[in-house]
């Protein structure tokens, strides 16, 4: 940075011609603080080509070490399917055991709830049921066909 600083107008340029000049340089702002270029975490775990060459390690073994990691990929994902699948089980038994499973009849009575998006939703006080309604067919997923009284 001081190379490029100092110069014919080097105390005269402002910090974006600056900048402008240290990156035609190749140096980044992360070397320039830090040190050392910027490792992304997943380079840390599987080190990509730049990581070799800082480190100086011997192709073969870089090779090797990438293929043992990439075989090791497929059993990570499988690991993770396998987590979601069993957290989605833990919450759908905790929420059925709240939950009432109702079963309607074909001649029943009900009120039929009125969601926030339909059109009869009127506002903060309006009513949350609607009608008299009576059933006149059940489907076999617990939907239901009504008839206005």
């Amino acid at each position: 940075m001081a190379e490029v600083h100092s110069g014919v107008c080097g105390l005269h340029m402002n910090g974006y011609v600056l900048v402008k000049k240290i990156l035609r340089a190749g140096a980044t702002p992360y070397l320039l603080v830090y040190g050392t270029e910027a490792v992304i975490p997943a380079e840390v775990e599987i080190p990509s080509l730049q990581i070799v060459a800082e480190a100086e390690i011997d192709d073969d073994e870089w090779v090797k070490t990438r293929l043992e990691q990439l075989s090791l990929i497929d059993e990570k994902r499988l690991v993770a399917v396998c987590h979601g699948q069993l957290y989605q089980k833990r919450m759908a038994k905790e929420y059925n055991k709240k939950a009432r499973p109702r079963k309607f009849e074909v001649g029943q009575m009900v009120l039929k709830c009125i969601l926030p998006h339909q059109a009869e939703a009127k506002g903060k006080f309006a009513p949350n049921w609607q009608g008299s309604f009576i059933v006149t067919r059940v489907l076999p997923n617990g939907a239901l066909y009504l008839t206005d009284i």
